[in-house]
């Protein structure tokens, strides 16, 4: 079965703000390939949608995996309308907790 997946705006946003950080850090090349790499990652998840970490102590539902170590990606799976939820992108020391509750 495979799932769709949905990016939530605040996703969508969280990624330009990681690109645009990424840019002026390092360089745009940089930046661009990590951000397809994020969202190719993210995007596997149609094929093994139930990876990374439970986490309801957080919030019911929401999964947590982590990519390269340092980016931190919420999401929810609906196994009734086979979708995953990209909820939030977070790097370094984020609060992606908090985040995530609200």
């Amino acid at each position: 079965m495979t799932y769709s997946v949905i990016w939530a705006p605040e996703a969508h946003d969280q990624l330009v703000e990681l690109n645009f950080y990424i840019a002026t850090a390092a360089s745009a090349e940089i930046a661009d390939r990590y951000i397809r790499a994020v969202v190719h990652y993210c995007n596997s998840l149609n094929t093994f949608p139930h990876r990374g970490n439970q986490r309801d102590d957080i919030r019911p539902g929401i999964r947590i995996t982590h990519f390269r170590a340092k980016t931190i990606i919420g999401f929810s799976v609906d196994d009734v309308t086979h979708t995953v939820s990209i909820l939030g992108v977070f790097h370094g020391g984020q609060d992606y907790e908090t985040a995530l509750r609200q």
